[in-house]
């Protein structure tokens, strides 16, 4: 009797600990969640806030004097916004979805012991990943061979393919997907392309969402591919757009005093930086959430190395 009341007074304790541990780890987690959302906050509530009141007070995250000034003045250029808004749009859905097809069919063909070249193909991946051709020869082969300068696929084929996310894929399909039913399929008549569709693909979703998720903020983000290709002003993406923006700020205000004008004063350059990372970044932060348990299985399964 002894021995199973100390037994149960053990297992009580080592309860107890634990439950105390996970409310530890669960605040924890908790107040980093918090730290990595507050830089957004505040983000925000600089965009609310007037110049003046910048410049007296400094950066806060609730406004010491409400404004809107940043929005006006983004709100001047609200037709070429909503032009670039569109285009980043349209190929942040076509190049994900590219994106995603290439690397999954290229990431399941390496990952098949009955595919006779994978380990070529796999070494080919690797290669591109640890060593690269550099811009000029990439600018000739999109705008000479390819021709595709000021058109939007040159914003969308140089990255229609990650090497990256080809390995996490790989990794994702050896785990999840196993030979035997695959060789089943096959006895039964079904073509390798049916086997992918109807069966490779369902068990494959987080994987798929996950590499999509990359691939989506790739496209979104990107600005390089425009500087590189684009001068025509109606394809240009949302980011390259800001950019200009920014760089059409910071050039009035250095050149104020030249001028003999105070145009540049009038101006809200701080409020207007911080409302275009706003009008750029909480799209695709609204987004993330549908995502989330797709990425995290994806990512923890397809991260395995072997």
């Amino acid at each position: 009797m002894k021995k199973k009341n100390k037994k149960r007074i053990a297992s009580v304790e080592v309860r107890s600990f634990g439950e105390k541990t996970d409310f530890f780890f669960s605040i924890f987690i908790g107040l980093l969640a918090l730290s990595c959302l507050f830089p957004f906050f505040f983000v925000i509530g600089v965009s609310f806030t007037s110049e003046s009141a910048l410049a007296i007070h400094g950066y806060r995250m609730i406004p010491a004097e409400f404004s809107w000034d940043g929005y006006k003045y983004l709100y001047e250029f609200k037709d070429q916004l909503i032009s670039s808004l569109g285009v980043t749009v349209f190929i942040t859905i076509v190049g994900t979805l590219i994106n995603t097809t290439f690397t999954s069919t290229y990431a399941y063909a390496i990952s098949r012991q009955n595919f006779k070249y994978r380990q070529f193909f796999t070494k080919f991946a690797l290669l591109t990943m640890l060593f690269s051709a550099g811009m000029i020869p990439n600018y000739l082969v999109v705008t000479k061979m390819l021709g595709l300068r000021n058109s939007i696929w040159a914003l969308i084929l140089p990255m229609a393919l990650s090497p990256f996310n080809i390995m996490v894929m790989r990794t994702f399909f050896k785990k999840t997907v196993p030979d035997a039913i695959i060789e089943s399929a096959r006895i039964d008549g079904a073509s390798e392309i049916r086997i992918f569709i109807q069966i490779v693909i369902p068990l494959a979703v987080p994987g798929i969402a996950t590499i999509s998720l990359f691939a989506a903020l790739g496209f979104w983000n990107d600005w390089f591919n425009a500087l590189l290709y684009i001068t025509s002003d109606n394809l240009f993406p949302l980011q390259y757009l800001l950019m200009k923006i920014q760089s059409n700020l910071d050039y009035i205000a250095q050149n104020v005093g030249l001028s003999g004008v105070n145009a540049g004063m009038s101006i809200p350059r701080e409020a207007t930086r911080m409302a275009m990372v706003v009008i750029s970044t909480l799209p695709i932060a609204l987004t993330y959430p549908f995502f989330q348990k797709y990425f995290v299985t994806g990512l923890t399964i397809g991260g395995v190395k072997e």
